[in-house]
């Protein structure tokens, strides 16, 4: 009698890829086993795009590491206009813009602006953005003269990507770094995006800003993340532009804090 599984030869790939590659067969179909693995890892992306998202954990976190923050909200009133009309997720609210021309803008022109928004996985947000932050800082506190300026973080409910666009023009931010829950996938429900534009205003194209995708720990780990964004935005700041003519040519050896 053969076995109810046929394993693939090739599984040992396996340990190379999150992908659901040689799962084998049982019969004409897949094995129950793989089955059951993909209705799991579906339900995990639709919990992790209907995820509430609660910035007071994330605004103590940031607290912490000695830094103001901005409770802010998108025109999308709730998840379901969000998902609908994803334009009223890139501009902010009446009650925001009222809040940022009320006092929450730096009282010099900052260098950097950060927009902590839960985009479509605020578990990624919660899970990832405040590691990012504080491994990012210590670089930003360590570099030469000219010295960073963080304008107050700004935390967006039912954000886009564009809508740090708005918020960094309103904070008068040279360069506006957006941290945003990714689309999840089968394996990735909680993956952190990383955008970054140079003289944010509305109106801003995808082609004028940079990603840095994929930051978890199973994908780009938060703390290489911020050694790749530290570099970009230093040669961001001496070019003064972000987008298709900034390239990243850090490697993993940056990882490491500078010495001195």
């Amino acid at each position: 009698m053969s076995a109810p599984v046929i394993p693939a030869t090739w599984a040992r790939l396996q340990g190379f890829t999150d992908a659901r590659i040689a799962l084998g067969r049982a019969g004409h179909s897949q094995p129950t086993a793989a089955h059951l693995a993909f209705q799991l890892a579906h339900a995990q992306a639709r919990d992790a795009v209907h995820l509430a998202f609660d910035p007071s954990d994330l605004a103590g976190a940031l607290q912490a590491l000695g830094l103001t923050s901005l409770h802010l909200h998108s025109a999308a009133p709730d998840r379901a206009a969000y998902l609908q009309r994803p334009d009223l997720g890139r501009r902010l609210d009446a009650a925001s813009r009222e809040r940022l021309q009320g006092g929450g803008a730096a009282p010099e022109r900052p260098d950097l602006a950060f927009v902590i928004a839960d985009g479509l996985s605020a578990l990624a947000v919660m899970r990832h953005a405040a590691p990012l932050m504080a491994a990012l800082l210590p670089r930003l506190r360590a570099n030469p003269a000219p010295r960073w300026t963080v304008a107050p973080v700004a935390l967006v409910e039912q954000g886009r990507v564009a809508i740090g666009d708005e918020i960094g023009e309103a904070l008068g931010a040279r360069t506006v770094v957006v941290l945003i829950g990714e689309r999840p996938g089968l394996s990735s429900p909680d993956s952190l995006g990383i955008y970054f534009t140079w003289a944010p205003r509305p109106g801003r194209r995808d082609a004028e800003r940079n990603c840095i995708s994929n930051v978890r720990d199973a994908g780009l780990p938060p703390a290489r993340a911020a050694a790749k964004l530290h570099a970009l935005l230093t040669q961001a700041r001496e070019r003064r532009l972000t987008g298709i003519g900034l390239k990243d040519e850090t490697d993993d050896d940056t990882a490491a804090l500078p010495s001195g």
